[in-house]
């Protein structure tokens, strides 16, 4: 009987594959439903519940038939509705865009570089998609023709280039000779990775001159061109505007006492809050979008394999054991070579969720993000030059690979599995520095109790690291005075973590902009800027000790039967991301650009002494540098001589700091 009712009804498994509608809200289905109810006696259930109910259940079938009918029209017309949308809401955002410049140009200026980017990958796209075949067909004489004249080309084109960068170096390090020990510092740490090679003659050198090329020309743009250093300072600006909203969850949760006297209350929700945003990020495809491009160009410019290339541009983004889930379906078939640089991407960057503790401590925005950017291409060339590639990878020519999407059904759900995952990252963070402290001050105590059998008094895990790293502080560009602390930095980074490393780094950033006395007796209170920055840069990675753990219980939880394979590699790859943090270092000391001290006598003439600052500090130095004390008699040179509150300005700065004039 059932089988009957069934063919009656239609309902068969050609039927259900068309997706058939319920029978209840067509007509027909309707009516037989109502000759159905009448029963053989003309009397059923509804009738005797009155008319009342049975036009109520007609009319909610009427209502259920009709939205029906819209959900088919929608379907069938999904098109067209789609881009009526997308038209409205493109003529509402240019009629804000045109409002928003019309009434204040500069304010909307970062909305104008937004909107031009944002049109230039769409029309981009939009013009690959429906004319790129055409162009390269009609540009194929073109590319025959250049790919004939390539092998002497290029050799022309890299004289070019040497010959220019020679050039512009002779001109730029006159100015400043200190410039030379980074550039000397630089070439002694490749042609120590070089020494370090497992298969010296199979070096890709394509990729290594491709990438520290890209590496250079991007600090070059950051960090020396007006263009680049007014942008990352604006975005670092904005990331601390942006980060500052985490004071809304975190004061309401702990209370604004705590997250203004207590670390754990201050730094740590910033990663929280960081965490939860690059997970919304990656479920609107934001990050895979910008993680492909960056290894298109990578993979494009040095030839590297898209699998390996991939990973490295994302740890721009993301931490050491986060990247390798963007290429987990390939893991198992990557040559030891592709295994190699992609643990070196890991220990030579840091993830952007605690990218923002570190801006919270002080450190500057800017640098952080120039030095996890910069740190892709070079971190790519040096893992080619210590670990070249001598097997056939099964990806080398592969068209594309895939990045997979997360599993996140909505932004909401992408937004609480963000949190949810960094409070395993904020613990862990929280328990390693209590353990590290906590071991680092009974090392130190040891060492102090051993010392002082020898009458060696001070002696401490800080002073041997920086007697044993100060060549290497010395060679990436920091001036012989700041050497010990920097190096100090350098120990505590290996050896510990960056994150102790970087908290020590903002106490000195912090005394220094507080205007304090240089030295404190026999202890430098605070580095120069050019220190600073190096050490900024010399410190962001996780190539640590403590990281090989992490490194290898990331990659051996993907892919088990490969743990001896990374067993093996991850050494040489840690050794290989800390020189790829201390050349991206020196780097930053070759192009450094001193900051001009300004109009001393001005600043001083007007500035409030009640409260001191580092621009205080650095005039009230030029002060005492200009006057002469001889015979009892103070006179003042330079822009202070002969001007009435030369001798004012001095007794405020002797209130301050200690010289010899102001005996």
């Amino acid at each position: 009987v059932a089988l009957l009712e069934m063919e009656e009804n239609h309902i068969t498994l050609a039927s259900l594959e068309k997706g058939t509608d319920n029978p209840a809200f067509s007509p027909l289905g309707e009516k037989r439903l109502s000759e159905e109810s009448d029963g053989p006696h003309g009397e059923s259930k509804e009738e005797r519940r009155g008319e009342g109910e049975r036009g109520s259940s007609s009319h909610h079938r009427k209502v259920l038939q009709s939205v029906s009918k819209a959900k088919c029209f929608c379907k069938a017309h999904a098109k067209v509705l789609r881009m009526v949308v997308l038209g409205l809401l493109g003529v509402a955002y240019l009629c804000y865009f045109i409002a928003a410049c019309w009434l204040n140009f500069q304010r909307a200026l970062a909305l104008v570089v937004m909107t031009a980017v944002v049109a230039f990958f769409t029309c981009w796209s939009l013009f690959k998609k429906h004319c790129g075949a055409r162009v390269l067909l009609l540009l194929s004489p073109v590319g025959k023709c250049f790919q004939r004249s390539w092998p002497w080309l290029k050799w022309l084109l890299w004289v070019a280039l040497l010959g220019g960068l020679i050039a512009w170096l002779a001109l730029d390090t006159s100015r400043n000779p200190e410039q030379l020990i980074s550039l000397a510092g630089f070439c002694f740490l490749v042609l120590f990775l070089f020494a370090c090679s497992k298969h010296h003659r199979a070096v890709s050198w394509r990729a290594v001159f491709w990438g520290l090329g890209l590496e250079f020309l991007f600090g070059l743009f950051v960090l020396r061109t007006t263009p680049g250093v007014q942008a990352f300072q604006w975005l670092g600006d904005q990331v601390q505007f942006f980060l500052g909203y985490t004071t809304a969850g975190s004061g309401f949760v702990f209370g604004n006492t705590l997250i203004q006297d207590v670390f754990a209350f201050q730094a740590l929700p910033i990663i929280v809050f960081f965490s939860c945003m690059m997970s919304i990020l990656y479920y609107l495809g934001i990050m895979q979008w910008l993680i492909l491009k960056i290894s298109w160009v990578l993979q494009v410019s040095m030839g590297t394999t898209p699998t390996e290339t991939l990973s490295v541009a994302g740890n721009i983004f993301v931490g050491q054991t986060e990247a390798p889930l963007l290429i987990r379906p390939y893991l198992a078939d990557m040559t030891h070579s592709e295994v190699h640089a992609v643990m070196t991407g890991g220990f030579s960057t840091i993830a952007g969720s605690v990218m923002g503790a570190y801006i919270s401590f002080g450190i500057d925005a800017a640098s952080l993000i120039a030095a996890s950017v910069m740190a892709a291409p070079c971190a790519l060339a040096m893992s080619k030059l210590v670990y070249p590639e001598v097997e056939e990878s099964k990806f080398k020519g592969k068209a594309s690979v895939y990045l997979a999407s997360g599993e996140e059904r909505n932004i909401l759900e992408a937004a609480s599995n963000g949190a949810t995952t960094s409070v395993g990252l904020v613990s862990n963070i929280a328990a390693n520095l209590i353990a590290f402290l906590a071991v680092l001050e009974f090392i130190n105590a040891a060492l102090r109790w051993f010392g002082g059998m020898v009458d060696i008094e001070g002696l401490s895990f800080q002073v041997i690291c920086s007697y044993v790293l100060m060549p290497v502080a010395f060679l990436m560009g920091a001036d012989w005075a700041d050497s010990p602390l920097v190096a100090e930095l350098l120990g505590i980074k290996i050896f510990l973590n960056e994150f102790v490393a970087y908290q020590q780094l903002a106490t000195y950033k912090k005394n220094r902009l507080s205007g304090l006395e240089e030295w404190d007796g026999s202890r430098k209170q605070w580095i120069s800027e050019r220190a600073e920055t190096i050490a900024t840069f010399a410190l962001c990675g996780f190539a640590n000790l403590s990281s090989i753990g992490i490194m290898l219980g990331g990659l051996a939880s993907l892919v088990p039967e490969r743990k001896g394979d990374f067993a093996s590699i991850v050494l040489r790859a840690l050794l290989t991301g800390i020189c790829v943090s201390m050349l991206n270092a020196c780097l930053a000391g070759l192009l450094h650009v001193p900051t001009e001290v300004g109009d001393c006598v001005t600043f001083l003439s007007t500035t409030n002494f009640s409260s001191i600052s580092y621009t205080t500090y650095r005039c009230c130095q030029q002060l005492f540098a200009s006057s002469v004390l001889m015979n009892g008699t103070l006179s003042f040179s330079g822009a202070w001589a002969g001007l009435a509150q030369s001798v004012p300005c001095l007794a405020q700065c002797c209130g301050h700091y200690n010289h010899t004039s102001c005996t």
